[in-house]
């Protein structure tokens, strides 16, 4: 099956972490920290060899000029997640992301005043929806829906996504939730969630830090109002990586949109006009939400990183994570006894590249256990081991592996 794979040669691209006896550690985690492309280093010594050969000169004369830097993912961005070129800009980070987006897009009046989200969401999209009901007046209590999953079950059905939509739409300002869940895994519906919260007069926002550069997007074809994700996990642009937001086209040619302000998000014919001009008027696009000029030394990793999505094609990432995701769950399934509970669904369409497994006695300390094997794979307590197989880097070999071991140290 490897000798088949036809993205193999990506994994020579990337730097492994040393694990026992200084050989490369078996890496699971790219779902919380993607790997350093090789290439990363020389893109950033390419910018600090233009910050001291040029100083302010680089703006214009470096190779890859400073100011219009952040203009080179507006297209390779775009393709991403399945948007069209100016729907999509990198900058800040994801929960700064989400305020800024909720700032235009949550906008409560009279009784539709409420935010629908999923439990467990990441616990930062949590307290920003919190923040922003309690910013507003409101009290989360009241103002916040929290879909949850039917007793004894771990993932939301869609079914009851889409009736709570149709039963609480009239109160609902805000859907705002994780395209894939952190937790579970779950990939989300995207299209008849978005189309049902619309068709309810409600704004639909999607979180796709866990989803972005893990299965094919189609934000602008689905219509989705706004998103935002981070680029460390999956896309492999370092800790702390600059985020993404998208915002669709129909609102990005709104320039009266409200907003908050800052002068890159201003008309470029006009910046640099300063004290001459001192209102504010939004480019239009996604690149009409910027505050600041674009941090060089964040984005140049996400360069390396983004031309190797361009070249294997999210279909083909796609397609090499339901056949390892595929490949993990059979090997897991064979295993005697009742070491671990599988929370991630079972249907290829409804997971992305990572398998959540609820350790039954002791997960923390086989996590350390595992970490002693060198495999490294991702804790959340109180029990549950999320293990990712990132297609750009992992491999059938590494899916075996991992079982083998993990079938070895919990007999």
């Amino acid at each position: 099956m490897t000798d088949e794979d036809p993205l193999k040669k990506f994994r020579e691209r990337f730097l492994f972490p040393k694990g026992v006896n200084g050989k490369p550690a078996l890496y699971l985690c790219g779902n919380s920290l993607g790997l350093q492309p090789k290439a990363v280093r020389e893109q950033l010594h390419e910018e600090l060899d233009a910050w001291a050969d040029l100083a302010v000169k680089a703006h214009h004369r470096a190779d890859s000029p400073w100011l219009p830097y952040h203009e080179y993912f507006r297209e390779p961005g775009a393709r991403l997640v399945g948007a069209v070129p100016g729907e999509v800009v990198m900058m800040n980070s994801l929960t700064v992301n989400l305020h800024l987006m909720m700032v235009s897009f949550y906008k409560p009046v009279g009784t539709r005043r409420k935010i629908l989200i999923e439990q467990s969401a990441f616990p930062s999209d949590t307290y920003a929806v919190k923040s922003q009901i309690r910013h507003h007046g409101g009290d989360p209590v009241n103002d916040l829906i929290v879909l949850k999953p039917r007793e004894g079950e771990h993932i939301l059905r869609t079914e009851d996504v889409l009736e709570t939509l149709e039963r609480e739409g009239e109160s609902i300002a805000l859907v705002m939730m994780g395209g894939v869940h952190y937790f579970t895994g779950q990939v989300h519906d995207f299209k008849r969630i978005t189309a049902t919260a619309q068709s309810n007069g409600c704004i639909v926002g999607w979180d796709l830090a866990h989803a972005a550069g893990n299965i094919p997007l189609q934000l602008h074809n689905w219509n989705v109002d706004f998103a935002a994700w981070c680029n460390y996990k999956y896309l492999n642009a370092g800790p702390g990586a600059v985020g993404a937001c998208f915002v669709h086209e129909r609102h990005g040619k709104d320039i009266t949109l409200s907003r908050f302000a800052g002068w890159w998000g201003n008309d470029p014919e006009t910046r640099f006009q300063m004290h001459l001009i001192e209102e504010f008027t939004a480019r239009e696009g996604a690149d009409g939400w910027q505050l600041s000029n674009p941090p060089i030394f964040s984005l140049a990793p996400l360069k390396s990183s983004l031309a190797m999505f361009e070249e294997a094609g999210m279909e083909a990432i796609r397609k090499k994570s339901l056949l390892l995701t595929d490949h993990l769950l059979s090997l897991l399934d064979a295993m005697p006894g009742e070491r671990f509970e599988i929370i991630t669904p079972r249907e290829p369409e409804a997971r992305g590249s990572q398998i959540s497994l609820r350790i039954r006695r002791g997960a923390e300390s086989l996590t350390q256990t595992l970490d002693a094997e060198g495999v490294i794979v991702d804790f959340r307590a109180p029990d549950v081991l999320r293990v990712a197989l990132a297609p750009l880097y992992n491999t059938i070999e590494d899916a075996q592996r991992f079982a083998a071991i993990l079938e070895r140290v919990t007999a």
